[in-house]
């Protein structure tokens, strides 16, 4: 699929060579905004050609270091310029740029360009998103193309259902301690090109676009450039809930398409797991008991929609254990506003718990930092770059619940009920933290 959604844009159809021109469908800025602007003014950009640009101001939580870096230009800040470029800005407040964008620009079977490895859970909407140089992404910007080099496949194949209390996250985590990032670095090295995971088999069909979506994100973790889902029927139900239906195409593999390796994956054998601190995988019980100071529900991967109302549900009337400290960070605005029109936030804030609001430093653990000499469970994934960042357990939004609910670690089964969660289908679209230029209007 990679390939087809490539070969749709090339001059070379046939991707020949070490390099293809490719026309760029989307660019996503969020990690550096300023440093790819610049780079496009630079080759004298008036307004850029691309479908849709959007800058992302992730910094919510504004501190002396912050305002002194706005002050000094940081490549971090965006400038009320942007708009008059026909780049809208998402203004801080709106939630992490993963999330939002999977919900409010996001497209099947288009190309996006960006500087965050993080936006690859998009692919589970069937959008490629590939990351590259700040100069690569000026280049975008200003002519709406792009030199990359033509990737190679691994399938991931799903089937069965997952068992109750068992989501998304852990499969994405069954992945990683099955070294998929083993299977990612060998076909690189033997190729020397980019590898995207594909994920297909009967079972991929069943997932919602949010669970898609959390799969992708496992891509920068296991060194893969990207991550793909088809586009379908849930795609397209997905699109209408977000009012954007006209954004819909179909996406699937042809015949007989390339593929370098097939992983496959029973889902209804999986068990609740863990990432521990030191990187490992291994099953929830390997930690049972053990206590827990600090519970992360949200950020900007491992959690769907779904999974928060699952944990409100879950933790209604319990309470906080003294020792542990609960911080929510809603994905999204429009999550944030689910959550709020559901109950489930009314019945988190009487658990006890803390709403974050989702600046990009909560994600590098920059702030609401592991407390020294305590366990920190948190659903979204570790930022895969920095070294030496601070470490936590990743786990899912239920094994989370249970550990606000009893103050330690276990198996998220010993709840005994699952509960019934029904996600609404009439969703706030209302994009009113998103600055457009004034002359569009």
């Amino acid at each position: 699929m990679p390939q087809k959604i490539l070969a749709g844009r090339a001059t070379d159809p046939q991707l020949r060579g070490d390099l293809v021109q490719v026309k760029v469908d989307q660019v996503i800025l969020s990690r550096a905004p300023s440093r790819a602007l610049a780079e496009a003014i630079a080759t004298g950009m008036k307004k850029t050609p691309v479908e849709v640009a959007v800058a992302y101001d992730g910094t919510c939580v504004a501190d002396a270091s912050s305002l002194a870096d706005i002050d000094e230009g940081s490549p971090h800040s965006v400038s009320p310029e942007f708009p008059t470029y026909n780049i809208p800005i998402a203004r801080p407040g709106i939630g992490f740029p993963a999330p939002v964008h999977l919900e409010r620009f996001a497209a099947p079977a288009r190309l996006a360009l960006t500087d965050d490895p993080r936006l690859a859970t998009v692919g589970g909407i069937g959008m490629l998103s590939l990351v590259v140089s700040p100069s690569q992404l000026g280049q975008a910007l200003a002519t709406g193309s792009a030199w990359l080099r033509p990737p190679r496949s691994v399938q991931i194949h799903l089937s069965g259902r997952v068992r109750p209390f068992v989501c998304a996250r852990d499969v994405a985590l069954e992945l990683l301690r099955r070294n998929l990032d083993e299977v990612v670095r060998r076909i690189e090295g033997e190729h020397h090109a980019p590898v995207i995971l594909e994920f297909a088999g009967p079972s991929a069909r069943l997932l919602s676009v949010g669970d898609r979506a959390v799969l992708c994100g496992i891509a920068p973790q296991v060194g893969a450039a990207a991550a793909l889902f088809v586009s379908d029927e849930k795609t397209e139900v997905f699109l209408r809930d977000q009012r954007r239906s006209k954004a819909h195409r179909a996406l699937v593999p042809d015949p007989g398409a390339p593929c370098e390796e097939v992983v496959s994956i029973d889902l209804g054998t999986v068990d609740p797991l863990l990432m521990d601190e030191e990187g490992v995988v291994r099953p929830v019980r390997d930690l049972a008991g053990k206590p827990v100071a600090q519970v992360v529900l949200g950020g900007d991967s491992g959690v769907t929609l779904r999974d928060m109302l699952a944990a409100a549900l879950l933790l209604k009337s319990k309470r906080v254990p003294s020792r542990l400290d609960l911080l929510v960070a809603p994905p999204s605005r429009q999550v944030l506003e689910v959550l709020a029109q559901s109950g489930a936030l009314v019945d988190l804030v009487a658990t006890g718990a803390r709403i974050v609001e989702p600046d990009r430093r909560v994600v590098t653990s920059e702030i609401y930092p592991p407390p020294p000499g305590g366990l920190s469970l948190r659903t979204a994934d570790p930022e895969p770059r920095i070294a030496g960042a601070p470490s936590f357990v990743v786990a899912s939004a239920e094994t989370l619940a249970y550990a606000v609910a009893t103050g330690a670690v276990g198996d998220p089964r010993s709840f005994k009920r699952p509960v019934r969660v029904t996600v609404p289908r009439a969703l706030p679209t209302d994009d009113v933290l998103i600055l457009r230029d004034k002359k569009g209007e």
